[in-house]
């Protein structure tokens, strides 16, 4: 594999990551009380940076494995450090998905967010900038960089702007991520060092450890994929590293609770495809049935404790732990299918848990709870709205013509591929995930009598409705039109089950 070029012959990649933290930084020179101007700079910064995004997704390539829109230079020649940025098909769409929803959790808070306004989009775009950095940094420090460089921002959207035990739940994220983040960055240093024996080494640089990688020895890809495993299962987060997203989920704000379902959760799996299989493939294989095992107990565990949540905003939180399961699982198979249907599982959890936070918002803004038991018939109230919820809970069951719909038969073929009787468990989620959805449909909307006896105002055209119409609208176009997905992602998942010693041609095609 090459370092890759770039098509466009300009640097999009740190264009969107700069602009952001220009918008960032102009916000946070702007008076206090001059709160709309504030808003403005960040809506219109990330609304240019969503169309800069574009625009790198429009030149991407299809049928190639090769590393697109490359920027690289050596910033410190002495010691090989690099500033090296790219995508493939590994990290196209969740590059593109990272864009949308920041974009929507800034028109989100426009009207929901009013007190110390500076402070909280001043700390939603840095956030944007490490979410878009991670998925395209190639070199192994500028990625840790950017990975580190979400933990602040979202623990302090959680601390000052959440509700309930908000600090609580700030400090248990902030301590859990920290924890999962020293333990890889002692592998990072510890790489670092064990490179500088080669030739042009040391390095960091993504391709070179590739190509060197399957020469390590056993022990040593050992602690490269415990070193990897510990941050990437926090984020995802896996059973049982999860006990801090419910808490973060529910004590977050609106727009946090967005981007840590829709973004940072998918950092962790990111993780996985992206570090974790090409620095230690063969401890991988012979390690994968401890992976694939907390993914089932995940899938399980999670659907099972989402029937009986009584908080609207934990129960969608749960069903987050049941589908990011899903996409260890299809990370863990080693198949492509498998493979596949993991990254169009996290795209598509991105849309649907993305849009579900918001109409929690949504209810929230409006009846200032979110216990399942007040809000019954809330359909008599909120027609349109309703009608909107429960197209995203078919989506988020698996309906098909939705892109979970997608993920979910992916994963599930490419479990059956790999062991029959692991399918199972997967089919018991999609009857679970079909029972508490329903069930919380037909108590938040249908059965029952709202306890307001008022209307409600209703959607913000642009704050609310259309942000949910365009996720919907999203999910619905994945799930319908599935192929110049799986044909993006396609060369590089082959690749990278190559370099894992694995065979695609058991793979049934799917177009």
């Amino acid at each position: 594999m090459t370092y890759g070029t770039n098509q466009l012959g300009m640097p999009i990649l740190t264009l969107t990551l700069l602009v952001p933290l220009a918008s960032a930084i102009l916000a946070a020179l702007v008076p206090g009380d001059r709160k709309n101007t504030i808003r403005w700079i960040a809506v219109i910064g990330s609304g240019v940076n969503l169309m800069l995004a574009a625009i790198a997704l429009a030149s991407f390539r299809f049928g190639t494995d090769q590393i697109q829109l490359v920027e690289r230079w050596i910033w410190a020649p002495s010691l090989n450090l690099q500033y090296y940025l790219g995508i493939d098909g590994i990290s196209v769409l969740l590059y593109g998905l990272t864009a949308l929803l920041s974009f929507i959790a800034i028109v989100y808070s426009f009207g929901v967010i009013d007190y110390r306004i500076k402070e909280y989009y001043v700390a939603l775009l840095v956030l944007e900038t490490g979410m878009l950095g991670v998925f395209v940094a190639l070199d192994l420090l500028l990625f840790y960089v950017f990975f580190e460089l979400t933990l602040i921002p979202m623990a302090l959207l959680i601390g000052v702007w959440g509700h309930g035990r908000k600090l609580y739940s700030a400090v248990k994220f902030f301590l859990y991520t920290l924890a999962g983040s020293l333990i890889m960055l002692a592998a990072i240093a510890s790489i670092y060092v064990h490179t500088s024996s080669i030739p042009n080494g040391p390095t960091l640089n993504y391709v070179d450890l590739l190509r060197i990688a399957p020469n390590w020895s056993y022990a040593w890809q050992v602690w490269m994929f415990w070193g990897f495993f510990f941050a990437f299962a926090i984020k995802v987060p896996l059973f049982p590293f999860h006990t801090w997203l419910p808490d973060a989920h529910v004590d977050a704000p609106t727009a946090g609770s967005i981007l840590l379902a829709g973004v940072l959760l998918k950092m962790g799996g990111y993780g996985f495809l992206r570090w974790l299989l090409p620095l230690a493939p063969e401890a991988s294989r012979d390690l994968a049935v401890i992976p694939i095992t907390l993914s089932v107990i995940a899938i399980l565990y999670g659907a099972l404790v989402t029937l009986v949540q009584r908080d609207l905003k934990k129960l969608v939180a749960y069903s987050s732990v049941a589908s990011m399961g899903f996409v260890v699982l299809g990370i863990f198979i080693f198949n492509l299918h498998g493979a596949q249907g993991a990254i169009v599982q996290m795209v598509s959890h991105g849309f649907i848990s993305g849009a579900l936070f918001l109409g929690v918002g949504v209810i929230y803004e409006r009846l200032h709870t979110r216990e399942i038991a007040k809000l019954g018939g809330l359909a008599t109230l909120m027609g349109p709205f309703a009608s909107l919820w429960v197209m995203l809970s078919l989506a988020n069951l698996g309906l098909p013509g939705f892109s979970a719909f997608v993920g979910e038969v992916l994963v599930t073929l490419g479990t059956w591929l790999y062991k029959p009787w692991l399918a199972f468990p997967v089919y018991a989620y999609i009857i679970l995930s079909a029972a508490y959805m329903l069930w919380m449909v037909a108590r938040v909307f249908y059965l029952g009598k709202p306890e307001s006896k008022v209307s409600l105002p209703p959607m913000n055209i642009y704050q609310e409705a259309l942000p949910l119409v365009v996720l919907v609208g999203f999910s619905f176009v994945l799930g319908v039109w599935a192929t110049p997905f799986l044909r993006a992602t396609e060369p590089s998942l082959v690749t990278l089950l190559g370099h894992l010693g694995v065979s695609t041609a058991a793979s049934i095609g799917i177009r």
